[in-house]
Protein backbone atom coordinates (compact mmCIF):
# COMPACT_ATOMS: atom_id res chain seq x y z
CA UNK A 1 0.00 0.00 0.00
CA UNK A 2 1.45 3.38 -0.97
CA UNK A 3 2.30 5.51 2.05
CA UNK A 4 0.37 8.54 0.77
CA UNK A 5 -2.83 6.72 -0.09
CA UNK A 6 -4.65 7.99 2.99
CA UNK A 7 -3.56 11.55 2.15
CA UNK A 8 -4.94 11.27 -1.38
CA UNK A 9 -8.25 9.92 -0.03
CA UNK A 10 -8.48 12.75 2.49
CA UNK A 11 -7.76 15.40 -0.15
CA UNK A 12 -10.36 13.96 -2.53
CA UNK A 13 -12.91 13.79 0.27
CA UNK A 14 -12.30 17.43 1.18
CA UNK A 15 -12.56 18.55 -2.44
CA UNK A 16 -15.76 16.62 -3.18
CA UNK A 17 -17.62 17.13 0.07
CA UNK A 18 -18.78 20.53 1.23
CA UNK A 19 -18.51 21.47 4.84
CA UNK A 20 -21.66 22.11 6.83
CA UNK A 21 -20.61 25.73 7.23
CA UNK A 22 -20.51 26.22 3.43
CA UNK A 23 -23.94 24.62 3.01
CA UNK A 24 -25.49 26.72 5.77
CA UNK A 25 -24.04 29.93 4.32
CA UNK A 26 -25.79 29.21 1.01
CA UNK A 27 -29.08 28.10 2.60
CA UNK A 28 -31.87 30.66 2.68
CA UNK A 29 -34.98 29.22 4.39
CA UNK A 30 -37.36 31.64 2.69
CA UNK A 31 -36.39 30.68 -0.87
CA UNK A 32 -34.83 27.22 -0.48
CA UNK A 33 -37.68 25.76 1.47
CA UNK A 34 -37.87 22.32 -0.10
CA UNK A 35 -34.57 22.24 -1.95
CA UNK A 36 -31.97 20.37 0.04
CA UNK A 37 -29.77 18.83 -2.66
CA UNK A 38 -27.72 20.28 -5.47
CA UNK A 39 -29.52 18.35 -8.23
CA UNK A 40 -32.83 19.78 -7.01
CA UNK A 41 -31.44 23.27 -7.34
CA UNK A 42 -30.21 22.54 -10.86
CA UNK A 43 -33.59 21.05 -11.82
CA UNK A 44 -35.35 24.21 -10.67
CA UNK A 45 -32.80 26.26 -12.60
CA UNK A 46 -33.60 24.26 -15.75
CA UNK A 47 -37.34 24.79 -15.25
CA UNK A 48 -36.86 28.53 -14.86
CA UNK A 49 -34.57 28.84 -17.88
CA UNK A 50 -37.05 26.90 -20.03
CA UNK A 51 -40.08 28.84 -18.71
CA UNK A 52 -41.65 25.51 -17.77
CA UNK A 53 -42.10 25.66 -14.01
CA UNK A 54 -45.10 23.35 -14.25
CA UNK A 55 -42.79 20.41 -15.08
CA UNK A 56 -40.09 21.16 -12.50
CA UNK A 57 -40.28 17.61 -11.13
CA UNK A 58 -39.26 16.26 -14.53
CA UNK A 59 -36.25 18.54 -14.64
CA UNK A 60 -35.25 17.61 -11.09
CA UNK A 61 -35.39 13.93 -12.09
CA UNK A 62 -33.29 14.61 -15.18
CA UNK A 63 -30.75 16.53 -13.09
CA UNK A 64 -30.54 13.59 -10.71
CA UNK A 65 -30.21 10.81 -13.27
CA UNK A 66 -28.49 12.31 -16.32
CA UNK A 67 -24.97 13.57 -16.79
CA UNK A 68 -24.71 17.32 -16.34
CA UNK A 69 -22.82 17.91 -19.59
CA UNK A 70 -25.67 16.42 -21.64
CA UNK A 71 -28.20 18.65 -19.92
CA UNK A 72 -26.04 21.74 -20.35
CA UNK A 73 -25.53 21.05 -24.04
CA UNK A 74 -29.29 20.71 -24.63
CA UNK A 75 -29.98 23.81 -22.53
CA UNK A 76 -27.49 25.92 -24.47
CA UNK A 77 -29.16 24.82 -27.71
CA UNK A 78 -32.59 25.86 -26.44
CA UNK A 79 -31.49 29.18 -24.94
CA UNK A 80 -29.97 30.19 -28.29
CA UNK A 81 -33.25 29.52 -30.12
CA UNK A 82 -36.47 31.53 -30.39
CA UNK A 83 -38.82 28.64 -29.67
CA UNK A 84 -42.24 29.15 -28.14
CA UNK A 85 -42.20 25.83 -26.31
CA UNK A 86 -38.68 25.62 -24.92
CA UNK A 87 -39.47 22.56 -22.81
CA UNK A 88 -40.42 20.48 -25.84
CA UNK A 89 -37.36 21.64 -27.76
CA UNK A 90 -35.17 20.78 -24.77
CA UNK A 91 -36.59 17.26 -24.57
CA UNK A 92 -36.18 16.77 -28.33
CA UNK A 93 -32.54 17.89 -28.22
CA UNK A 94 -31.92 15.70 -25.18
CA UNK A 95 -33.25 12.69 -27.06
CA UNK A 96 -31.13 13.56 -30.09
CA UNK A 97 -27.95 13.85 -28.00
CA UNK A 98 -28.62 10.58 -26.19
CA UNK A 99 -29.31 8.64 -29.40
CA UNK A 100 -26.27 9.93 -31.29
CA UNK A 101 -23.64 7.17 -30.93
CA UNK A 102 -20.85 9.41 -32.23
CA UNK A 103 -21.42 12.08 -29.61
CA UNK A 104 -18.34 12.97 -27.56
CA UNK A 105 -20.51 13.48 -24.50
CA UNK A 106 -22.35 10.18 -24.89
CA UNK A 107 -19.16 8.13 -25.44
CA UNK A 108 -16.18 9.85 -23.83
CA UNK A 109 -12.74 8.74 -25.00
CA UNK A 110 -10.75 6.69 -22.55
CA UNK A 111 -7.31 7.96 -21.67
Amino acid sequence: MPPFRWLIKKLLYNVLMQSIRQILKKFDPTTDRYISREFQSYGIYLAEELDDYKHRGLYIRLAKTMHRSILEKALSFVVDSNAKNKGALFMWKLKQIRENPKSEIRNPKKI
